[in-house]
């Protein structure tokens, strides 16, 4: 029978080097314990243009809805949120934690176009969807184009 063994890193303990170039930098200054061992990260996102709106999708997988703060001002739109780390486990258990937790912020600069009072939001299997309808002045409209050709003009004339 096959046994697991834990995998130790062989610098445990030793800071990263990231965690170095903080300190450098002083990008960890005030943080404490808990809060220095989680990395910050932006939720990867896709934006896509329809005739009619906007669709800006976030990927925030274990994000609570009640986290997320969505807001437009000055046409530009901002979504916050935090993934909290859950202790469920016992620290000493895990073997590789990958994810990255904390607070994130992503804003993106809107056109005059879209109708900020109308956004939607929906919050399905951990992508945040949001719809930001154009305006109505914004959305592409087809102009007819009236041709006239000599012939028709003088059998029209001939009438």
């Amino acid at each position: 029978m096959r046994t697991m063994n834990r995998w130790e890193q062989p610098f445990r303990g030793a800071a990263t080097l990231q965690e170095q170039i903080n300190r450098v930098f002083g990008d960890g200054v005030g943080r404490t314990g808990e809060e220095s061992n989680l990395t910050p990260w932006a939720p990867a996102v896709d934006i896509y243009e329809t005739e009619n709106e906007l669709v800006v999708k976030a990927d925030l997988p274990d994000v609570n809805p009640q986290d997320l703060d969505i807001r437009v001002e000055n046409n530009i739109l901002t979504i916050r949120g935090e993934r909290k780390f859950e202790n469920k486990v016992n620290e000493e258990n895990y073997l590789r934690v990958e994810r990255a937790y904390g607070s994130f912020s992503r804003s993106f600069s809107l056109a005059n176009s879209v109708k900020s009072e109308a956004i939607k939001a929906d919050y399905h299997n951990g992508v945040l969807t949001l719809s930001l309808p154009k305006r109505e002045e914004a959305k592409p409209k087809q102009i007819k184009v009236n041709v006239e050709t000599h012939a028709m003009a003088a059998v029209a004339g001939a009438r």
